[in-house]
């Protein structure tokens, strides 16, 4: 029997950050379980985990640099030579044109990774571009402008207190299909049904009966979009009734009597009419919210993928806040991250102001925030002629050819690129589109460590999982590539000394730490920490110069605890730092050091709700599209993987049995899904557990041109959502793609059946 080796890893998939146990046998994966040891899932796991071993040894997943021959079709190239032909186009552009005519696009997976992360912001100073966009203006922004307003820095997210909460409201989220997003938390289902248990209460508002809402004690559909109308409605009930408390949090709490009056005009009698909830409901659910002893309101993609998904977000923490819940055990807490969080950093309790649009889009105005454009108007600065017109793309990790609003355009805006750059595991419809595309090695190849999610986890936790298998020959590593794009991009080079950039950022990052006076290596001689992070290089040693600059770190011999990389990769199961605890004032980076409950771009943007949502304006007969997200298919890139695939046909439009019966359209059979920006057919899948006037598809669907590049994709094609999702409908304050209560026509598909005007 040949000897096996088991080895604990961190499953990258998606935000839960659940321990693995990976079994290797002469260089072989045998078997991928459950950690039973891992400090924050215990052994859960889910069918994405087990995963991990089919995309490793996907056929399709790249093994070499690919460079797109004049016919259209890639061909596998040397690493020199796929950085020489960089190096001949890309600071020709740049040259010519400006460098904001180079964009660059991050995609989810990059969330995930530890060198996009820290070479990620690398690559993008190097470019020196204003057209930066990711994925977060598709999903989340929303929430982060909300959470700098109201607390000072994009990652001051409030979190449900999972484990001690008895009563947790969930608005527009799913996490037992997501597992949790911007919340950290393995085996979700387990930790609702702890709260049962424990005498507690789970309430989901959503206009589908989700996997969570089916678990809850209670559930509410809600018409799309009216998210804010239903938190005002909650919030004018606290007020009337005298039921607001701020409890230890109020010292802290500036604007409150702004909100109460902003609240006045949004009774539960006015709003129960455009959400689709009864008045006697909203009033019941404001009354048990206040009156449990802790409490948390947490909102997902539903509340910020909406038009007012800033205005949505915002009152979330305000209802936390109200009603004595935020900063407290069981309420809306802040984790305190180990590495790479903006609020451990600087003077505590006092930061900058945060400030949106310091620049704005060149063709239609919509504004930066945190150093992004929306992704909405990629298209729009790719295709409009004149001065500034983005020539060539850099995408890393990402698919926006699916997962970004009126795909098809965007699609077709990709062929006419002077140039494009691709840092990928596989050609998929955006990166297909490359001259030049870079593989990343499988994750079982790379060191793993949750820089980003671990800032929004249910406990304070730190794991490093180290590569399970050595990089096979010809591979390299990502963050040498990122590295290496960012020498070509500075004028280095196609033949850039990786070693010697890397030594440089890691020594300006030292330098800073160094001088910085909240530091504990404040006045610290910048070499001798150098010499102290040897022999580590690349990623490790800056993971390990964070952690153990953070608040758990050991300071290099001054700080008050012990992390580092050596302890972690002496704990390979993980360490628990401890459950969350009360961080105010200190977590606060407001420059007046308070929490602005009522930031005043956002009281703004409330007068929107009466002209946009109020009764008046809805159109009864309408048919609205909204998301959904399943267990196995969070996102297009595990569409190739057989074991996600498998099973009943997922990518179906969900419609409600009425709505089925009035429009002609039988289970199984085909429907044509028809919006301002396109057409989509797909199977019928008529269900209950869709509001009345509601259907659902989910997203990452439409792999029909990816056949010969993605074949398990390609078999299992689906339709693509996004196909109907319109760019020019955003999120005001941010620009946020807006994907739920898109405005929809559905017919059936027969040989009789006329295509909807």
């Amino acid at each position: 029997m040949p000897q096996e080796t088991t080895v604990p890893r961190t499953c990258p998939f998606c935000e839960a950050t659940c321990g693995l146990d990976v079994t290797v046998s002469e260089g072989r994966v045998t078997r991928v379980r459950g950690d039973a040891d891992d400090v924050f899932s215990r052994g859960f796991l889910c069918p994405k985990g087990v995963s991990l071993k089919e995309l490793h040894e996907d056929q399709d997943r790249l093994q070499t640099p690919m460079i797109r021959g004049a016919d259209g079709v890639h061909r596998p190239a040397t690493w020199d030579e796929a950085f020489a032909h960089i190096d001949a186009h890309l600071p020709a552009i740049m040259a010519e044109h400006g460098r904001d005519t180079v964009a660059t696009y991050l995609g989810n997976p990059s969330a995930h990774g530890l060198a996009p992360i820290i070479y990620g912001r690398v690559l993008l100073k190097g470019i020196g571009s204003k057209n930066v966009y990711s994925a977060s203006s598709v999903d989340q922004i929303p929430k982060q402008l909300s959470s700098a307003l109201m607390f000072g820095t994009g990652l001051s997210v409030p979190i449900p207190d999972l484990d001690r909460t008895e009563h947790l409201l969930i608005l527009g989220a799913n996490p037992l299909a997501s597992n949790g997003s911007l919340m950290t938390a393995p085996d979700v289902r387990g930790r609702l049904q702890a709260i049962q248990k424990r005498g507690g209460r789970v309430v989901v508002i959503d206009p589908r009966r989700t996997r969570t809402a089916q678990a809850a004690d209670e559930h509410h559909f809600i018409r799309p979009g009216t998210d804010p109308l239903l938190l005002f409605g909650l919030i004018h009930v606290v007020f009337e009734e005298g039921l607001d408390d701020l409890g230890p949090a109020g010292m802290w709490i500036d604007g409150v009597d702004t909100v109460r009056a902003l609240a006045t005009d949004f009774s539960p009698e006015v709003v129960a009419e455009p959400t689709g909830i009864a008045a006697e409901d909203i009033r019941r659910m404001a009354r048990e919210l206040a009156a449990a002893p802790t409490a948390a309101v947490y909102g997902r993609i539903g509340t910020t993928t909406q038009p007012f998904g800033t205005v949505a977000s915002w009152l979330i923490d305000v209802l936390n806040a109200i009603t004595g819940n935020l900063d407290r055990p069981g309420g809306a807490m802040f984790t305190r991250a180990a590495a790479g969080a903006s609020n451990t950093k600087g003077e505590p309790g006092r930061g900058r102001p945060t400030k949106t649009g310091r620049w704005t889009s060149r063709v239609r105005g919509l504004p930066e925030v945190f150093g992004e454009l929306p992704v909405a108007t990629l298209v729009d600065e790719m295709t409009t002629p004149g001065e500034g017109q983005v020539r060539a793309l850099i995408t890393i990790a990402g698919n926006p050819a699916l997962s970004t609003p009126n795909s098809d355009r965007l699609q077709a805006a990709l062929e006419g690129l002077d140039y494009m750059v691709s840092v990928d595991i596989y050609l998929n419809e955006t990166t297909r589109h490359a001259d030049v595309v870079l593989p990343s090695p499988s994750p079982l190849e790379k060191g793993h460590y949750d820089l980003a999610l671990y800032a929004f986890a249910i406990r304070n936790i730190a794991n490093y999982s180290p590569p399970v298998l050595p990089l096979p020959e010809g591979m390299r590593d990502e963050w040498r590539s990122l590295l290496r794009l960012t020498g070509v991009l500075t004028g280095q080079g196609a033949d850039v000394d990786v070693d010697a950039v890397d030594a440089f950022v890691a020594a300006e990052m030292v330098r800073r730490e160094c001088s910085d006076e909240h530091s504990p290596i404040h006045g610290r001689d910048p070499d001798e920490i150098m010499a102290a992070l040897a022999p580590r290089i690349g990623p490790e040693r800056i993971l390990d110069l964070m952690l153990r600059c953070g608040p758990y770190g050991d300071g290099f011999g001054a700080g008050d605890g012990s992390l580092s990389m050596d302890e972690l990769q002496a704990n390979p199961h993980g360490v628990d730092c401890g459950a969350l605890e009360p961080r105010l004032p200190d977590v606060l980076r407001t420059p007046s050091g308070r929490i602005e409950l009522a930031p005043e771009a956002i009281v703004a943007d409330v007068a929107r709700l009466h002209e946009v949502l109020m009764p008046t304006q809805r159109d009864d007969g309408a048919i609205v599209l909204v998301g959904r997200r399943d267990l196995r298919s969070n996102n297009s890139w595990m569409h190739n993987l057989p074991l996600l695939v498998s099973g009943p046909a997922r990518c179906t439009v969900h419609v409600h049995p009425d709505d089925a019966d009035r429009l002609g359209l039988a289970d199984g059979e085909t429907a044509r899904v028809q919006a301002r920006t396109g057409t989509i057919e797909l199977p019928v899948q008529v269900t209950p557990d869709v509001m009345p006037g509601v259907v659902s598809i989910p997203h990452g669907w439409g792999h029909g041109g990816s056949a010969d590049t993605m074949q398990v994709a390609g078999e299992h094609a689906g339709a693509n959502s996004n196909v109907l999702a319109d760019e020019l409908t955003v999120d005001a304050l941010t620009g946020n793609a807006v994907l739920n209560g898109i405005p929809v026509q559905l017919t059936a598909v027969r040989a009789d059946a006329p295509v909807a005007a």
